[in-house]
């Protein structure tokens, strides 16, 4: 199936990691992208979220918008099962965070959120904004996002959902995610966790060993540290969920255009290698979208 790109996202977080070589070696072959080309370390040709028409291969999909885990690549060629179809109502520059909106889903599956929870996601990124933004959606959760940057405030507000900084951040509460990659910010979600509270750990860190306080009132509150990572469907779900479905899923929950205010910035793909540094470092990052003129 041959695909003429039309977006693309960075997702600045696991793209910082592999431009900068701090991929473990432990962890090459599984942190390969679906459809990368080259080797661990870097240079590879990385990324997984890649929106496209069908111009070739089927005549009965020719036209047809489809979300690829695919590289930054303006054309490739794909087998059919892996150009999934864009929802109609779905645009297809928003269709780009369906590989975020994946992973925040499998989040959400592995906090084990219940209507009526107190909520605190720790680190307002993309992924974990979009935790939040599901996790508010459950009727009668309380859901706060946390962050050192008060600007993402906006956002939290745009996308319906309370936020707060370190320093107000919520307690007691009945689910915590960890989506900060940050020393800092995992002491937080331990601080923010009620007697017997689940804390999720939606990070990767890559090479980094960050410290972990599991000193103070942990144990006594009987805390449960979880991992989270959507290379696997949990497995209270994987008997009946595909990461197929999962996807196709992802997709028809991005139709909300509130999810727009998660865009930071755009740039031409003809553009990018000499922009695609700066934009990793710029903290100020969300989802920066890549465009195909």
């Amino acid at each position: 199936m041959a695909v003429a790109s039309a977006f693309g996202a960075i997702s600045r977080g696991t793209e910082s990691l592999v431009a900068a070589g701090a991929v473990p070696e432990s962890e090459w072959e599984r942190m390969r992208a679906p459809f990368q080309e080259g080797a661990f370390p870097f240079p590879v040709k990385y990324g997984y979220a890649t929106v496209g028409r069908i111009v070739a291969g089927d005549a009965a999909r020719n036209g047809e918008w489809v979300f690829c885990l695919h590289p930054h690549q303006d054309r490739f060629v794909v087998p059919g099962e892996a150009a999934v179809p864009v929802p109609q109502n779905v645009p297809a520059s928003r269709a780009v965070l369906a590989a975020n909106m994946e992973t925040a889903l499998n989040v959400v599956w592995d906090a084990g959120i219940m209507p009526g929870d107190k909520v605190a996601v720790i680190g307002a990124g993309v992924v974990g904004l979009l935790v939040a933004y599901l996790a508010g959606a459950i009727p009668g959760t309380q859901t706060t996002i946390v962050d050192v940057n008060a600007g993402r405030a906006d956002v939290a507000e745009r996308l319906g959902i309370g936020f707060a900084t370190p320093g107000g951040a919520p307690a007691e509460c009945d689910v915590v995610v960890h989506a900060s990659a940050s020393e800092a910010g995992l002491a937080s979600a331990i601080e923010a966790a009620g007697f017997e509270a689940r804390i999720v750990e939606a990070s990767w860190y890559g090479e980094s060993a960050p410290t972990v306080p599991l000193g103070g009132a942990f144990h006594s509150r009987r805390l449960s540290l979880v991992a989270s990572q959507v290379g696997s469907v949990p497995a209270s779900r994987a008997g009946r969920w595909s990461n197929r479905r999962r996807l196709e899923t992802a997709l028809r929950l991005l139709a909300d255009p509130r999810l727009d205010a998660l865009f930071s910035g755009e740039t031409a793909f003809v553009d990018l290698a000499a922009r695609y540094v700066a934009i990793l470092q710029d903290p100020a990052t969300l989802c920066h979208r890549v465009r195909y003129d």
